[in-house]
């Protein structure tokens, strides 16, 4: 069976999947079992080449798709009338939700013309919302998508250097990891994107001194905001000024602390509706100086005997020591306080462990007893998980 070529979809666009290169035309489509057949039509998105196949099918029935991150049709799910697209969201901080949004909107912050000399690498799931906007992306501007489906964070070095990769876009935990993979043997990356977590700042100053002649910027976005904004100026955080002015017709406000936006990229359908249109991101944010920070998830506070502390804060105060490559801190359950953090972390190579710990102690000093780490473990990497992300539930 073989589709024509859909119009968001330039001609010169090759997916080099798991090492083998295909224009559209190439697509091996009767081994891809990607095509919805009825309203109904549930895709496993496992593969970039299924979610492009299975998009350009709906597309031409004008029916609804789900572009499901697991095994097994479910079945609680049926399909709204016409052409729309239903992600699943991530589950990092709790329960998967499910988010339907319209074509148009999923595809409302494509940029630019052809770049057919571009080769983007998908570091992010391929049903995800992060890792659709890439493979659209690359789609929309005729460039080559490198994809291993399967493969871990090694597996995409390996990805990137063999094929010349120049634009990447991933998670601040994916980079960290990514950067470690690739040791001095890096690609010729002329782009660098970074989202789907809150950036650090010593990361973009390591990625800004590694790869001066890219362009660096980390993206706002969500499964149920869509694109937000981009910022570019190498700074964490996002200007004040847009919280009063919005940005790229997104208006922006603060409600006790959480950032709410109203998009004409969000969700059709979902939770976190808040009224007039109005979306609760449930990100927690604040002003330092003329920026805002984003300082961790609501969902994600945990109490510390009597003291709500955000473990994602936490470990960003932890990546500013000296010597730290990677860090995770989460709540263990403890029946005197309730829950208290600890810390899994990764030296650069050849660091001195007391002169770690000690660097360790220095930044964490000025935050409260309950914000501080009680136990913290070296460790040689941090687990990430499908999403490019580290896992954020607190243990019971």
């Amino acid at each position: 069976m073989m589709l024509d070529r859909p119009s968001w979809l330039h001609p010169a666009f090759r997916l080099i999947e798991g090492g083998e290169g295909a224009g559209w035309s190439e697509f091996r489509w009767s081994d891809l079992a990607a095509m919805p057949q009825n309203p109904g039509g549930v895709v496993r998105a496992d593969r970039a080449s299924r979610v492009l196949a299975a998009l350009a099918a709906a597309e031409r029935a004008g029916v609804g798709l789900l572009l499901s991150r697991r095994d097994g049709a479910p079945r609680d799910w049926t399909a709204p009338p016409g052409f729309s697209v239903t992600l699943e969201t991530s589950g990092t901080t709790g329960e998967p939700k499910r988010v339907r949004h319209d074509f148009n909107r999923l595809r409302g912050r494509l940029r630019g013309g052809p770049d057919e000399g571009a080769r983007w690498l998908l570091a992010y799931e391929a049903g995800a919302f992060a890792g659709i906007q890439v493979i659209l992306t690359a789609a929309f501007t005729g460039a080559a998508l490198v994809s291993a489906p399967g493969g871990g964070v090694a597996d995409l070095a390996q990805a990137a250097r063999r094929h010349a990769v120049t634009h990447v876009s991933g998670t601040p935990s994916f980079w960290r990891a990514f950067l470690m993979a690739l040791g001095s043997d890096v690609p010729p990356l002329t782009s660098i994107t970074l989202g789907g977590e809150a950036v650090d700042q010593p990361l973009l100053d390591r990625l800004a001194a590694q790869f001066p002649a890219a362009r660096l910027r980390h993206i706002y976005a969500s499964t149920e905001a869509g694109a937000v904004f981009a910022v570019a100026d190498k700074r964490a955080g996002f200007p004040v000024d847009w919280i009063e002015q919005g940005v790229d017709g997104v208006a922006l406000r603060l409600r006790d602390g959480v950032l709410e936006l109203r998009s004409p990229r969000a969700m059709l359908e979902g939770s976190g509706a808040v009224g007039d249109g109005w979306l609760n991101t449930g990100d927690l944010v604040e002003r330092r100086g003329d920026r805002m920070e984003f300082v961790g998830r609501l969902d994600g506070l945990v109490n510390v005997g009597g003291v709500k502390v955000s473990p994602e804060a936490v470990e960003r105060r932890l990546l500013t020591a000296p010597g730290v490559a990677d860090a995770l801190v989460t709540a263990q359950a403890n029946p005197i306080t309730g829950f208290l953090l600890t810390a899994l972390v990764v030296p650069v190579p050849n660091s001195d462990e007391a002169e770690l710990r000690a660097a360790i102690r220095r930044v964490t000093a000025d935050l409260v007893p309950a914000a501080r780490p009680r136990v913290i473990t070296l460790t040689d990497r941090i687990p990430l998980g499908a999403t490019g992300k580290k896992g954020r539930k607190a243990a019971s």
